[in-house]
């Protein structure tokens, strides 16, 4: 969870953060995919043009940090951080929203309020199946809640200090209590950056394991319990990576190495600022597990470019994504933010404003000198992405852009692009453009650069903030000696997910375009391209 403009003062943190001494609480407490439907929330208009199609947002009112995400039932929950009085930053509650196929969403009540005395920031669910936290029944085992209580006046800790509490849910995520003995996990001293608590299952210690943050302090801080309510300390990880924000909302994975039968632990770690598009960013890191602590191989020396660390996504806005729990599959599905603390404030919607990405699954693969994560649509999204008639198109173009024609207009679609740059120096499409051809969200490949690339500075409203920056680029080789690129867009009325040579590296970006804007083209520099264009309306 971050505060916009954040402190990034260590103060005392690097000093004591090895020597914290954990405090602990132990009180009592009080009492497969369907059809998609139709979206239950508003949708886009000339009044409301940017509101999403195809991702989680709010009815009205800020959005950011996606947490408690489960599935259960049938069904996804996503909770995520919300101010139910307002549209920008404040009063942090837990929103929350459910959908059957994680592309339609339909909000439901509040689930934890904010009150003067504590705000409820980021945190995570799990399915207490054995009920070992005591806090349901063998018949109806708990939705518990593990969150960053962020304490006011007159709350249980000293005005903002930040501790982990425990909330629980007997009726599917409805309704939920607050654990009479929180908070469950405390530091002492009480520390105002202590958050983001996540939790995985170590199978082979029969325990959870929940990672933390010191967040000014660039430390992620690992626990474990049998119980979810009693967290005994395991390690600190730190001293890698790049160092240049606040690091939030951790989590460890086991991953299956593709190809393999070997598996790897992967550590998620959101940074703001100093992500590798500027701003809010997220990093990971592969390694090992014993149990009591993670060790990254091959990792970033904190000082070396921002290049050289491992990264989710090479856009602006992605950020503070975290598995779901339960997740029908193998592999990891991750639900981001599409935001930037450097201008999140000031985007131009309403009455709305933040949305997520959409829900990506992870697989691991070998590259040349490390493990790398690469990331793809998840399978229970595509599923709904994919039910629209396919529009295809072949052609060959020259040293100039080619309208792709009215068949190929739209505000939100699905598309395959594959571009053959044998004798090209740079190839592209153009999304969203005007009628006159003077603006759009341009995507390109440079072949002599290696280069993908998403130019969105004229691609609609820019002026909110200094601090939109303009494009954001990533490094990547052509999948063979011919030349050959393959891009999958996800474009929205206000998005754009670029997944490169098969979720390689991805770009994701937010972006305001102009109501009337829904024009494509294609676009070949210095040399003929070929191009194969397969498009799904949304």
């Amino acid at each position: 969870m971050t505060y916009p403009n954040p402190h990034l003062s260590r103060r005392q943190l690097l000093a004591a953060s090895a020597a914290v001494v954990v405090a602990f609480s132990a009180a009592s407490c009080t009492a497969s995919p369907t059809p998609a439907p139709t979206p239950a929330g508003p949708a886009p208009s000339a009044r409301d043009p940017w509101r999403p199609v195809a991702h989680l947002t709010a009815d009205k009112n800020w959005l950011n940090d996606p947490n408690g995400l489960v599935h259960h039932d049938g069904t996804y929950h996503a909770f995520y951080q919300y101010n139910p009085r307002g549209n920008s930053w404040g009063n942090m509650s837990w929103g929350h929203s459910t959908s059957t196929d994680l592309v339609h969403w339909e909000q439901q009540p509040v689930a934890l309020e904010a009150s003067p005395e504590e705000e409820i920031f980021s945190g995570c669910i799990v399915m207490d199946k054995n009920n070992a936290s005591g806090l349901g029944s063998a018949e109806n085992p708990p939705m518990v809640a593990l969150y960053t209580s962020a304490y006011g006046r007159n709350g249980a800790l000293p005005e903002g200090a930040q501790a982990q509490s425990v909330a629980f849910s007997l009726d599917n995520g409805t309704t939920w209590q607050k654990y009479q003995g929180n908070p469950v996990l405390n530091l002492a001293p009480t520390n105002n950056n202590f958050r983001d608590p996540k939790i995985t299952w170590y199978e082979p210690g029969r325990y959870w394991v929940m990672t933390t943050v010191v967040a000014d302090a660039q430390v992620v801080k690992l626990f474990k319990s049998t119980d979810l309510l009693h967290w005994d300390y395991l390690s600190d990880f730190s001293g890698v990576g790049a160092q240049g924000g606040l690091w939030e909302v951790p989590e460890l994975v086991l991953m299956d190495v593709e190809d393999s039968t070997a598996k790897k632990w992967v550590m998620l770690l959101s940074i703001n600022p100093g992500g590798i598009a500027g701003g809010s960013g997220m990093q990971y890191f592969v390694g090992e597990f014993d149990g009591t602590r993670f060790t990254a191989e091959n990792a970033a020396a904190p000082d070396a470019p921002l290049s050289e660390s491992q990264w989710l996504d090479h856009g602006a806005d992605y950020y503070a994504a975290n598995s779901i729990s339960g997740a029908p599959g193998d592999k990891p599905v991750l639900l981001g933010w599409m935001g930037n603390w450097d201008y999140a404030e000031h985007v131009p919607t309403t009455p709305w404003r933040g949305s997520m990405a959409i829900p990506r699954e992870l697989t691991l693969v070998r590259g040349e000198r490390r493990f790398e994560v690469r990331s793809a649509i998840s399978a229970a999204a595509r599923q709904t992405l994919e039910r629209g008639d396919v529009k295809s198109k072949n052609l060959t173009v020259g040293s100039s852009d080619q309208d792709l024609g009215e068949d190929f207009t739209g505000r939100a679609q699905l598309i395959e692009l594959e571009m053959d740059l044998t004798s090209s120096r740079e190839a592209g499409v153009i999304l969203r453009q005007s009628a006159d051809a003077n603006t759009g969200l341009r995507i390109s490949y440079d072949k002599e650069t290696r280069t993908v690339k998403v130019d969105r500075s004229r691609a609609g409203t820019t002026n909110f903030s200094e601090k939109f920056s303009p494009y954001h680029a990533v490094s990547l080789p052509p999948s063979g000696s011919d030349g050959s690129v393959r891009l999958e867009i996800l474009l929205d009325s206000s998005s754009v997910e670029v997944f490169a040579q098969d979720g390689a590296a991805v770009i994701s970006d937010t972006f305001f375009p102009d109501w009337d804007a829904t024009g494509s083209s294609v676009f070949s520099v210095d040399g003929d391209t070929e191009f194969i264009v397969r498009m799904r309306a949304l």
